[in-house]
Formats: structure tokens, sequence, C-alpha cells
């Protein structure tokens, strides 16, 4: 497991995640030119209260990969 320290909402916090997981993400966030952080506050926000944001996270990752190999 990897840890991910991020702001949210302006409180620190680690996620962990997969290093595979991790990986892509940090793919993901060059290819688009922003930054991980960025990515994950919007997942974040975008989430339901009760959801888990590691998951949450792996979801979205999940689905951007989906979208691609369309």
């Amino acid at each position: 497991m990897h840890k991910i320290s991020v702001s949210l909402s302006g409180h620190q916090t680690s996620i962990s995640l997969e290093k595979e997981f991790c990986d892509v993400l940090y793919q993901i966030a060059k290819e688009r030119d922003i930054s991980v952080a960025s990515i994950i506050n919007k997942i974040d926000e975008s989430r339901l209260p009760d959801s888990n944001l590691s998951s949450e996270i792996r979801i979205w990752i999940l689905k951007q990969i989906l979208k691609t190999s369309k």
C-alpha cells in the first residue's frame, strides 16, 4: 500500500492505495497536466457522504481506463 497525502476541504489527510492504482493515478495526472491532489479533490467533492474515498478513487481510475480502451 502507498499513502498519498492531500488537503481536502482545508484538512490534511492520507489516502492508502495499492501501488498499481497510485501508478495509474499519477500517470493520468501527468497526461492531463493536473495534480493528483486536484483529481482527488474532484472525486471527494462528487462522492456520497458515506462512501469510502479510497474505493471511490479506485472506481474513478477504473472508469478512466475503460473510457480510454473503447
